[in-house]
C-alpha cells in the first residue's frame, strides 16, 4: 500500500503522489527529484571525507617514516580508532539524524530540539565509556591482537593519548549528526574539511618533529587528531546553540524523557552493533595475520586503509540518504523512502567498486605512497589484487546500513555483520588449521565482503518500512 502527503497529511492507498498537483514543493528533501537531491546533499560529504582521505594518506605516510614497527602498530590501533569514529559518527550519529529527521518530517520542531539535547547526553556518556575502557584495558587488547615489543609499545602510546580525550570525537560527531538530521550537510562537511587539514599539519609536526618541536612519534600523531577534533566540536557546538540551526537543544530546565532516548537508541543502539562487529571482525582477522610476521601485518594495514578510504564515498552518500529517508518516513511517504535507498545503494556500489578495481589492477598507485619495503609491498599488492574489487560490496552494505537507519529498521544490516563475523571466525580457524597461509586469509576477507553486501541488500528488500497497515474500514450497504 503506497502513501502520499497532501497538505501535510499522510493519505494511504493512493498510487501516485498528488501533493505536487495541490501545492508547490515546500521541502526539497521530500518533494524534489531523488537523484539530484541526493547528489546535492552528498557532495559536501564527499569533499569533507576526501579531506579525510588525505589524512589517511598523510598519516600512514609519515607513520611509515617512523618505521615498519610503527606501521604495524597503526594496524593494531586502527580498529579501535575506527570503532570510536564509526560508532559516534555512523551508528549513534545515524540514530540521532534519523530521529531528528523523522520529527521534522512530521512537522514537530520542538520534539527535534528535545531529541538534540538527549543526543548530546548520550554522546558525552559513551565518550566517557570509551575513555575509561581503553585506558584500563587498551594494552591488554593490543596484546591479544598479537602486539609485542616495540610494536606494542608504540600502539599503547597512541591509545593512551587518543582515548584520554575520548569524549571529544563523540561530541564533534554528535553535533554533526544533529545538523545532518536537519538536512544541513555543508557546515559539518566544512568543519570536517578544516579538521582534516589541521590533522595533517599537527599530526605531522607532532609525530615527526619540525624545527624546535621534537618528534613525539605515535603519541604526537594522536595528539594532533584530538586538537583538530576539539576545534571542530567547539565551532559546531557554537552554531547549534546559537539558534542558527533548525533545532536548538534546550538545556535550561532540561529533564530526561525516556521516550526521547528510545527514539534515538532504537536505531543508534542497535546500529552500534554493526561497527562493533565490524571492528571485532577486523580484530580477529588481524590476530590471524599477525602470526605471519610484521611485514604481512603492515602490508595488510596499508590495504585496509584503502578500504577505509573508499568506503567513505559510500559513507558520504549514505549519510545524505538518512534525512531524506527519515523525513519521507515521518511524512508517510514510504515508496519515496525506498527509492532513495536503492538510488544510494547503486551509487555506492558503482563508485567504490570502480575505484577498488582500478587499484587492484594498478596497486602501486596506492602502495608507493607508504612504503619501499619489498616484503610489505608484496603483501599489500597481493591483498589488493584479491580484495579491492570486492570493496563494491562493502559500499553496498554501507549505503543500505544508513538507509535502514533513516527508516528506523536497522536490525537486518546488523545481522548481516553478524553473519560476516561468524564467517571470518569459522573460516579463518579452518584456514589456519590447514595452514593456508596469508593468501588464503586474503581470499576469506574478499568472500566476506560479498556476503555482507548481499545480505545487507536483502535485508532492505525484505524488511517492511513505515507503520503497519491498519484494518480496512468496514463497508456497510446503503439502505434506501
Amino acid at each position: 500500500m503506497s502513501e502520499i502527503a497532501v497538505a501535510g497529511l499522510a493519505v494511504p492507498g493512493a498510487e501516485a503522489p498528488l501533493s505536487d498537483l495541490a501545492a508547490p514543493a515546500r521541502n526539497p528533501l521530500l518533494d524534489h527529484a531523488i537523484l539530484p537531491t541526493l547528489l546535492r546533499l552528498s557532495w559536501p560529504n564527499v569533499v569533507a571525507l576526501s579531506a579525510g582521505t588525505l589524512v589517511v594518506i598523510a598519516e600512514t605516510s609519515y607513520i611509515g617514516r617512523l618505521g615498519t614497527e610503527a606501521l604495524a602498530a597503526m594496524a593494531l590501533v586502527f580498529p579501535f580508532v575506527i570503532l570510536t569514529m564509526t560508532m559516534s559518527g555512523g551508528a549513534m550519529g545515524g540514530g540521532v539524524s534519523s530521529a531528528i529527521a523523522r520529527a521534522l518530517g512530521a512537522g514537530d520542531r520542538d520534539r527535534a530540539s528535545t531529541l538534540a539535547a538527549h543526543a548530546l547526553l548520550i554522546g558525552i556518556s559513551l565518550g566517557l565509556v570509551f575513555t575509561v575502557g581503553m585506558l584500563t584495558f587498551g594494552t591488554t587488547l593490543l596484546e591479544l591482537l598479537g602486539g609485542r615489543g616495540q610494536v606494542l609499545s608504540q600502539a599503547a602510546g597512541y591509545i593512551a593519548i587518543f582515548f584520554a580525550g575520548g569524549v571529544i570525537p563523540w561530541l564533534m560527531n554528535t553535533f554533526a549528526a544533529i545538523l545532518r538530521g536537519t538536512g544541513n550537510m555543508k557546515l559539518p562537511s566544512a568543519i570536517t574539511l578544516n579538521s582534516a587539514v589541521l590533522q595533517i599539519i599537527l599530526g605531522g609536526v607532532l609525530g615527526l618533529g619540525l624545527g624546535p618541536v621534537p618528534s613525539f612519534g605515535m603519541p604526537g600523531v594522536a595528539a594532533g587528531s584530538l586538537i583538530a577534533y576539539s576545534i571542530g566540536a567547539v565551532i559546531m557546538g557554537w552554531y547549534v546553540f546559537s539558534g542558527r540551526a533548525r533545532v536548538r537543544p534546550q538545556l535550561a530546565g532540561f529533564r530526561i524523557q525516556r521516550g526521547m532516548f528510545f527514539d534515538i537508541l532504537k536505531v543508534g543502539a542497535i546500529a552500534c552493533f554493526s561497527p562493533l562487529q565490524s571492528v571485532l571482525t577486523i580484530t580477529i582477522f588481524t590476530h590471524m595475520l599477525a602470526r605471519y610476521g610484521t611485514e604481512v601485518l603492515a602490508g595488510y594495514g596499508v590495504g585496509a586503509r584503502l578500504e577505509f578510504l573508499l568506503v567513505t564515498l559510500a559513507f558520504a552518500v549514505g549519510v545524505a540518504s538518512v534525512p531524506m529517508i527519515g523525513m519521507a518516513i515521518g511524512a508517510g511517504r514510504v515508496a519515496r523512502a525506498r527509492r532513495v535507498a536503492w538510488t544510494a545503494a547503486a551509487i555506492s556500489f558503482a563508485a567504490v567498486g570502480g575505484l577498488g578495481t582500478l587499484i587492484a589492477i594498478f596497486p602501486d598507485l596506492w602502495v608507493n605512497l607508504f612504503t619501499r619495503d619489498a616484503a610489505v609491498r608484496a603483501a599489500s599488492q597481493q591483498y589488493l589484487a584479491i580484495a579491492a574489487p570486492m570493496y563494491a560490496f562493502i559500499g553496498l552494505a554501507t549505503a543500505t546500513y544508513f538507509s535502514s537507519q533513516g527508516a528506523a529498521k536497522v536490525l537486518g544490516p546488523v545481522l548481516a555483520q553478524t553473519a560476516r563475523l561468524v564467517f571470518i571466525a569459522v573460516g579463518g580457524w579452518y584456514l589456519l588449521l590447514i595452514d593456508a597461509g596469508s593468501l588464503g586469509l586474503f581470499w576469506l576477507a574478499a568472500a566476506s565482503m560479498v556476503l555482507l553486501g548481499v545480505l545487507s541488500a536483502l535485508s532492505v528488500l525484505l524488511t517492511p518500512w513505515g507503520p503497519k497497515p491498519g484494518p480496512l474500514p468496514e463497508v456497510r450497504p446503503v439502505v434506501s
